[in-house]
């Protein structure tokens, strides 16, 4: 399954009691389609760069919760219910590219050989003399010089 991340933004003024209730909803949902919530973030308040009109009015703050979870690719369309959420000023799902889940993420050895490829004694090879081993003293330097009338 893959790893999306869900980003809620809700109102300023909802008590964290509903916050948890809607985070509980939505993880529940994933829970009833075999999926798992991985992390839970709260960001807190932020400060918006416009302000969100709903019917209660213009909104220039809110509260930020980031979930990340495994879920079937078709759970995003069932997260459709949050448009009609009248806590909530937006909603996102994201889904990670690169992520590596399943018996790949088990199998991964967190790249612990990944500098093996370089030599251990490559810096004490070089001479203290500091040679440069791009320069062939070719003296070609001067088609490179500016002409001056």
């Amino acid at each position: 399954m893959p790893l999306y991340d869900c980003m809620l933004m809700v109102k300023p003024m909802v008590t964290k009691e509903a916050i948890a209730e809607l985070v509980a909803r939505v993880a529940g949902r994933a829970y009833q389609r075999n999926g798992v919530v991985t992390e839970l973030k709260s960001f807190g308040k932020v400060h918006l760069g416009y302000g969100i009109r709903k019917l209660d009015g213009r909104h220039f703050q809110g509260q930020l919760i980031q979930m990340t979870m495994m879920v079937p690719p078709s759970f995003t369309k069932e997260l459709h219910y949050l448009n009609k959420e009248d806590r909530l000023l937006r909603w996102l799902v994201v889904k990670h590219r690169d992520a590596v889940y399943g018996l790949e993420f088990i199998n991964e050895d967190d790249g612990r050989y990944e500098m093996d490829s370089f030599g251990r004694n490559t810096a004490s090879t070089q001479d203290d003399d500091d040679v440069d081993e791009y320069d062939d003293d070719d003296d070609d330097d001067d088609e490179y010089q500016a002409e001056e009338e």
